[in-house]
């Protein structure tokens, strides 16, 4: 059988050399990996945009309502379990919610407390804290050190006020704050609710403290 001839270059107008031949194969070479690169690079993207998706569907989102609140009234039931002094178990109206309610025993000072996070109708935040046997340095360390600034009779039980709203200071919760004494337990509530919003749950608390007098 006759070998073929040597295939004709159009551009040429004649058959390639072997020098040709391999220059073209190289760059035709060349040019099939410039292309592949970013096809790769496009690749790679619709893998990861395709990855993300599917965490997006499955990770849950901020519109969601989830619901972070605690039941104080059964926390404080579990914990009243070996606790010798009543546990304050507020009755609040609607609107007031809690985010946390927990017995630390030997807390700061060796206090015991009894601390419920209360979220107010007006989104605020109310720290109540029933502490047992505290003394001076625990209130202060409560408060920031902060000082008096009046008191106030609530449905019959005397509160010191430490008000706090104007300052500058970085006090955290002890923006407003009322304290009181009844028996054993010392009552701290602090936080950044109104004093309309104080006053209502230091009126729920009024049967509690009572009753250790």
């Amino acid at each position: 059988m006759a070998a073929k001839p040597p295939r004709v270059v159009a551009e040429l107008g004649r058959p390639e050399t072997p020098e040709e031949t391999a220059a073209r194969k190289a760059e035709n070479s060349r040019l099939y990996r410039a292309r592949k690169t970013p096809n790769n690079l496009v690749l790679s993207l619709i893998v990861c945009v395709a990855v993300a998706f599917v965490i997006f569907l499955a990770v849950p989102r901020g519109d969601m309502n989830f619901d972070n609140t605690v039941d104080w009234k059964a926390l404080s039931e579990t914990a009243q379990t070996g606790v010798p002094e009543t546990l304050a178990s507020p009755d609040l109206p609607d609107g007031w919610r809690s985010n946390t309610a927990v017995y630390r025993s030997n807390a700061a000072d060796d206090v015991d407390v009894w601390f419920i996070g209360f979220l107010t109708p007006s989104d605020e935040f109310i720290g109540m804290s029933q502490a047992f046997d505290a003394n001076d340095t625990w209130v202060a360390t409560e408060l920031k050190n902060t000082i008096a600034t009046g008191s106030v009779t609530i449905d019959g039980v005397d509160w010191t006020v430490y008000d706090n709203r104007a300052s500058t200071d970085d006090l955290g919760n002890a923006r407003y704050a009322l304290v009181t004494t009844s028996g054993e337990s010392t009552w701290v509530l602090a936080g950044t609710g109104t004093p309309s919003e104080f006053k209502t749950l230091a009126e729920s608390l009024t049967p509690t403290i009572t009753a250790e007098e």
